[in-house]
């Protein structure tokens, strides 16, 4: 058993946890840090690695696989390789565990270092000088010693004995008693008790807005908002809640508005032993409401003992003095937002945010809320032109970073459009800045994974979005996951990802639309028609939706059902905005490539948002030996 910082690696089981919780790590990466392990502190070469991972006779591409054994390893222990807590590289050399490690194993105590070895180790000869008194000398055999002074020297070694065992047994109770170290908690919502409805929206923001300052600590793993909002009215216990999420600790609470004034309840409850250790009152006016939220946060900060860096510090106890209805006029934009499932609840929201801008235009959050609606209302399932939502959201965007440089979703909105333009360094940069903002931010983590999943990087990609999906389990995750899955040909596991979601949440549209999709592209277009025109009757027959279905009937045969929907989105295209991307995924249903090509040549004008994905998107297959199709590639800037 290898103990460092908070994991414990069991070498025998190949186990490798973080706390109570068990990391997932294959054999080769598994085998590389055990062996890091055993030499700790010493430089390991990578003929070394080679040698222990595949042996001598194997021939591999042995510095790929060792450089994908450290990626994933690190990506495990979270540990950064331009500041390392655990694995130094060596350049051209080799590697080294430079963290303290405590073992333990075979019943024996935790030591911190190995045993001195005894093998051939010789004892010092101590001289005893010759005099009078000790010439004649000679060590007594034992059956000569007396008695009493044997006795007295076994009661002795008894005592010390039974002492020793004593001491032990008290550390190891202490250690078995003793909370472990709280590195992961999950704020619940907070429960309106205003005993108006209308208020929830208050409750949620409050929520949301404390999960968001949390999160700016990097030495605590904050769950996500739509995963804890799952639990809003659950019958689950708290240890369970735990559970489920995965976390050490949960923040629960309420909240009454009375008029202008807002009185929030919150408390700590310790994961494993459900026990309430922190509990506070905060009463304040609602134009304080900000002040209050970092007062919590900051309470919670201390309680759990988390680590806070100078910067980290400022950002959770820094607040922007709000107008009341300009903070309400934002948190009902928020409500709008996250509960849109259409165009018009989108559009709602952004009206809900200028109003907010309208009465404190110095108020960065609601540039940023105003970034992400003009963001969504430009994507192809809500059908919004992008050539006129993108450069609102960049402007409103760029507007809240000048009013507060450290909001991470600002960014995460700026590198999301850097890359639909295909602004790949630009993209992967803001990225980078939103996770050194907010490492707990699970749509920063989701956004760099679909990097790498453009750049046809799809291991990469599933890593990144395994450390979202840690922190957002119940929310997109699953999707995105499924999404990776889908452009890596992996038909079986996305479908399976997407199953799982469909039996939580059935009219789950997007989720509908990509199962379908996926099925269509695995060959089973028969199955995938009644399941796309579901998700096609649920999105109000979206462009973005009735492309796929026509691709379907085209490939299931149904020809004139295909070309009675390519009408559809042509009289459509007449009258306002219909993507390109729908016009391909059409052509390519009905096999026409040269129609394909006609309409990547308007997507490519129009910088459609399909385009990001033309390195690996399966339905472009049949194109990819099409001199044509190389070109395109190359001018988006994935060659």
């Amino acid at each position: 058993m290898f103990h460092f910082g908070e994991f414990t690696l069991d070498a025998s089981r190949y186990l490798l946890q973080r706390g109570d919780r068990t990391l997932r790590l294959e054999k080769r990466p598994m085998e590389f840090l055990i062996l890091l392990l055993e030499k700790r502190g010493e430089l390991v070469c990578r003929e070394e690695v080679a040698r222990r991972l595949w042996g001598a006779d194997v021939f591999v591409d042995v510095d790929h696989g060792i450089n994908t054994a450290v990626r994933k390893i690190r990506i495990a222990l979270r540990d950064n390789p331009e500041k390392p807590r655990f694995i130094e590289t060596v350049v051209g050399k080799g590697y080294r565990f430079a963290a303290p490690v405590v073992c333990s194993g075979n019943g024996k105590p935790l030591e911190e270092t190995p045993p001195e070895p005894t093998t051939g180790v010789q004892p010092i000869p101590v001289h005893v000088p010759a005099g009078p008194a000790v010439e004649h000398a000679a060590v007594a055999p034992q059956d000569a010693i007396p008695k009493r002074t044997w006795l007295l020297g076994r009661g002795a070694i008894l005592v010390i004995g039974v002492v020793a065992a004593l001491l032990f047994g008290i550390r190891w109770k202490l250690r078995q008693t003793s909370h472990p170290a709280i590195r992961s908690l999950a704020v619940l919502p907070l429960k309106n008790l205003s005993g108006d409805p209308t208020q929830q929206y208050l409750a949620d923001g409050l929520t949301e807005e404390l999960i968001g300052r949390l999160a700016a600590i990097h030495n605590l793993r904050v769950i996500s908002r739509t995963s804890v909002m799952h639990f809003r009215d659950t019958t689950l216990t708290a240890p369970e809640i735990a559970k489920a999420l995965h976390v050490d600790a949960l923040v629960e609470g309420s909240i009454i508005r009375d008029g202008s004034r807002v009185r929030v309840h919150a408390q700590l409850i310790r994961a494993s032993t459900d026990e309430h250790f922190w509990s506070e009152t905060y009463d304040r006016e609602l134009r304080d409401v900000l002040s209050l939220q970092s007062d919590v946060a900051q309470a919670i900060a201390r309680k759990v003992k988390v680590t806070v860096a100078g910067d980290e510090r400022q950002r959770l106890s820094a607040f922007h003095a709000v107008l009341p209805e300009a903070y309400e006029s934002y948190l009902q934009g928020n409500f709008s937002l996250h509960n849109s499932n259409n165009k018009a609840a989108i559009e709602k929201s952004i009206r809900y945010y200028s109003d907010a801008i309208s009465k404190d235009p110095a108020f960065a959050p609601a540039y940023v809320g105003l970034a992400a609606a003009h963001a969504a209302l430009g994507t192809v399932m809500m059908g919004g032109d992008p050539g006129r939502e993108r450069p609102q959201m960049v402007s409103a965007a760029r507007t809240a970073l000048k009013l507060d440089p450290g909001l991470a979703e600002a960014h995460i909105l700026l590198a999301d459009i850097a890359q639909k333009q295909w602004h790949w360094a630009e993209a992967e940069s803001e990225y980078r800045r939103a996770l050194e903002l907010d490492p707990n931010d699970p749509d920063a983590y989701t956004g760099l994974a679909e990097w790498f999943l453009c750049q046809g990087r799809a291991d990469d990609a599933l890593n990144w979005e395994q450390h979202a999906r840690e922190l957002d389990s119940f929310g997109s995750t699953n999707w995105e996951l499924a999404w990776i899955l889908f452009h890596s040909r992996r038909y079986d596991e996305a479908i399976r990802e997407l199953r799982n979601t469909l039996a939580v949440r059935p009219d789950d549209a997007s989720s509908l639309w990509l199962l379908g999709f996926t099925l269509v592209v695995k060959g089973q277009p028969q199955e995938a028609i009644p399941v796309l025109e579901k998700a096609a009757k649920l999105a109000n027959r979206s462009s973005g939706y009735i492309d796929v279905l026509a691709a379907a009937y085209a490939r299931a045969g149904r020809r004139t059902d295909a070309l009675r929907i390519l009408a559809e989105l042509k009289k459509r295209k007449q009258a306002g905005y219909v993507a390109a991307g729908s016009f391909v995924i059409l052509a390519l249903g009905l096999g026409d490539k040269e129609q394909a090509f006609a309409w990547l040549d308007e997507a490519y004008k129009e910088k459609s948002n399909i385009l990001q994905f033309v390195k690996v998107h399966p339905l472009m297959d049949p194109l990819r030996s099409d001199p044509r199709f190389g070109d395109l590639v190359r001018r988006v800037g994935l060659n």
